[in-house]
């Protein structure tokens, strides 16, 4: 019998889908997963075992849970445990007002797509303490399954797919990896604009005005302007006068402004300081305030806590037409809605204990040493690949990623393009498989063109940390030689 054609073959399969640039350091995961499984087979390496930090998970790496948020999950998943001793009293009457707002007193219940009222009027209240008393409204927080559903929900309102007016979106090179996806997902066209990594990664309003003139050429409509303050890679923090002129630029372009701060919690440099766009727009007065539309993201994965897994974030809506309010719920209905463990953690965070309560001391101390432990970090790594030839290092005031630059000799870049790699992920597949370090190419996020840079996590234990340094170290002086 003949073989039958599929019904879905590559024909059927969505063309936006299918042009999708998927990050190069896929063949890196695969890589690092086989020689993870040579290793419980009893391969020899010269290695123990993989260090994966091309990604941002610290407790996969061994960073240990906030107390608090535990014991109060612990209660919610499990209410007899608050009629018992183990938990302090301030656990047990967040766990029982927790479970009061979910329907049937359970986390297991659905809730509003926009997430529990009792949460988002929790993230209202953070919001207003961290602005110094700026308003916000419950009513303008969409709760997500994640940071990354929170920008993909307003992608989907905003970006049109087709003919002239294809929406354009300035993004930074370089970048978070799955914003870009998410852009080309809707059809949308990414407008690079470069940071400057010789001023510290700084955001410069030359280059988003040269990226527009550009974009201008392209037979599409920019619309969206994308900023990620603290920076991911590069760890930058913007100065107040930074974002002042970031929100200029947009009002006069009439750009809609979208301010990934997943990050401001993980701010350690010397004389750094998050100040949100939010509050910036405020204080610059009425003409600016009541006009530039904005909204901005937040997380529970990648602040102090790094909850990845319970998945939630959430965003703010400021100036948004009510007309365009009625869509943004209506694209967000479709999401069912957040989960419901994600969102009591993302309440402890919003509203921690307070001096006085059982649970502040231990919450106090346990945060700041995660905060302590990226700053140490951040140094030690700065200081340790600043000096090895041909490695150079911007100083990481925020975040948590290191992003050197990797300054290649023309063999090795001519030998990865003999292999059809990327100059900076042969570099990554070579330090994979002789120190069993896994870190990302910078290829993936953006770079000058001529540059290569890696990523790597630095909320990780500071001991390991220090194997992987020493390993990177001691594979790029060999690595030089063998190029030189």
């Amino acid at each position: 019998m003949a073989a039958q054609r599929k019904t879905v073959t590559l024909l059927e399969v969505n063309p936006t889908i299918r042009n999708m640039k998927l990050p190069a350091k896929g063949v890196l995961v695969s890589r690092a997963a086989e020689i993870t499984q040579e290793l419980q087979q009893g391969v020899p390496k010269p290695f123990k075992e993989v260090i994966s930090v091309h990604y941002g998970d610290g407790h996969a790496m061994g960073m240990k849970p906030i107390t608090f948020i535990r014991q109060v999950m612990a209660a919610c998943f499990y209410p007899e445990l608050l009629d018992s001793e183990q938990l302090p009293d301030d656990v047990k009457s967040r766990a029982k007002i927790l479970l009061q707002k979910c329907d049937g007193g359970s986390i297991g219940s659905y809730c509003d797509s926009s997430g529990l009222l009792h949460v988002r009027h929790s993230v209202s209240r953070y919001i207003e303490r961290r602005d110094r008393g700026v308003p916000c409204d419950p009513g303008d927080i969409y709760i997500t399954g994640g940071a990354q559903r929170a920008l993909q929900l307003v992608l989907k309102m905003l970006v049109h797919s087709e003919g002239h007016s294809k929406t354009g979106v300035l993004v930074p090179v370089p970048s978070y990896t799955r914003f870009n996806n998410a852009v080309q997902e809707q059809g949308g066209v990414i407008l690079p604009y470069h940071l400057s990594e010789e001023q510290g990664w700084e955001l410069e309003i030359e280059e988003l005005q040269r990226a527009l003139r550009t974009a201008r050429g392209q037979q599409c409509s920019p619309r969206v302007l994308y900023v990620i303050n603290p920076g991911n890679p590069t760890g930058q923090v913007q100065s107040r006068k930074s974002i002042e002129e970031v929100i200029r630029f947009a009002a006069e372009e009439k750009l809609f402004l979208m301010a990934d701060e997943v990050y401001q919690d993980n701010v350690f440099g010397d004389d750094c300081e998050f100040l949100s766009y939010k509050k910036v727009l405020f204080e610059m007065g009425p003409e600016y305030f009541h006009s530039v539309e904005l909204t901005s993201f937040n997380s529970i994965s990648k602040g102090f806590a790094g909850e990845c897994g319970f998945r939630c974030g959430y965003l703010e809506f400021v100036n948004l037409d009510p007309q365009v309010r009625r869509y943004a719920h209506q694209v967000n209905s479709v999401e069912c809605c957040p989960p419901t463990p994600g969102q009591i953690i993302l309440d402890t965070l919003m509203n921690p204990p307070l001096p006085g309560e059982t649970s502040y001391p231990s919450f106090t101390a346990e945060r700041q040493a995660s905060l302590d432990t990226l700053a140490r970090n951040a140094l030690l790594a700065e200081q340790t690949l600043n000096s090895v030839p041909g490695i150079s290092c911007v100083p990481v005031q925020a975040a948590m990623y290191c992003f050197p630059r990797i300054h290649m000799p023309s063999r090795a870049v001519q030998r990865a393009q003999a292999q059809g790699l990327a100059p900076d992920l042969f570099y990554c597949l070579r330090l994979l498989e002789e120190t069993g370090v896994a870190a990302g190419p910078g290829s993936d996020l953006g770079q000058r063109e001529g540059t290569h840079h890696i990523r790597f996590c630095i909320l990780i234990p500071t001991e390991t940390l220090q194997v992987v340094l020493s390993s990177l170290k001691s594979f790029h002086l060999k690595f030089m030689q063998e190029f030189s």
